[in-house]
């Protein structure tokens, strides 16, 4: 079910996505078996999140595997312990996220993200919505702050958003000094 080859299956669907896109195939319904399916969802994944992920590393160069995998190692985590591979069978309506200029501490984007990175734990995301998207990514990068990194940290203090705050005021801090 988990398998202990984890990480090379999937690779080996990640690389099946990426090929896809690539040859022009679209549709994330479209590109896996029932087998491969059932694997992912086994795993807490979702053909949507892998597709997302090819579509923006096939189209722009990032995000790479790497960074994929590690931020569905995260969900995968939360989702076998902490959910014990039980899925909660809801899904977040895109309109009830913050929007993306508000502010926390006068950091933009932050609510959103805290938002969003809540429901990709839980696997509440939409098929519209991703955690890691374009937008996403240059408030990492603004941050210096990794996508799993991130996740991981909202993971531990998923009820205490002002401590996501806090931390992320610390990150700018350092970026700032570095400058």
């Amino acid at each position: 079910m988990k398998h202990y080859n984890y990480q090379q299956r999937l690779h080996q669907l990640w690389q099946k996505a990426v090929e896809q896109y690539e040859s022009g195939q679209r549709g994330s319904g479209t590109y896996f078996t029932a087998e491969e399916t059932q694997w992912l969802a086994d795993n807490g994944v979702t053909p949507q999140e892998i597709y997302d992920f090819a579509e923006d590393f096939s189209r722009g160069g990032e995000p790479d595997y790497t960074t994929f995998a590690m931020v569905t190692e995260v969900r995968r985590s939360y989702f076998l312990h902490k959910m014990e591979g039980q899925r909660t069978g809801k899904t977040v309506d895109p309109s009830t996220y913050p929007a993306k200029t508000e502010e926390v501490d006068g950091i933009v984007w932050l609510p959103r993200l805290i938002a969003k990175a809540k429901a990709k734990l839980r696997g509440e995301l939409d098929s519209n919505t991703m955690y890691g998207c374009a937008g996403d990514r240059n408030f990492f990068r603004t941050y210096d702050i990794h996508p799993a990194d991130f996740l991981r940290f909202v993971e531990k203090h998923i009820d205490d958003d002002r401590a996501v705050v806090e931390w992320v005021k610390g990150q700018s801090i350092a970026v700032n000094a570095m400058a």
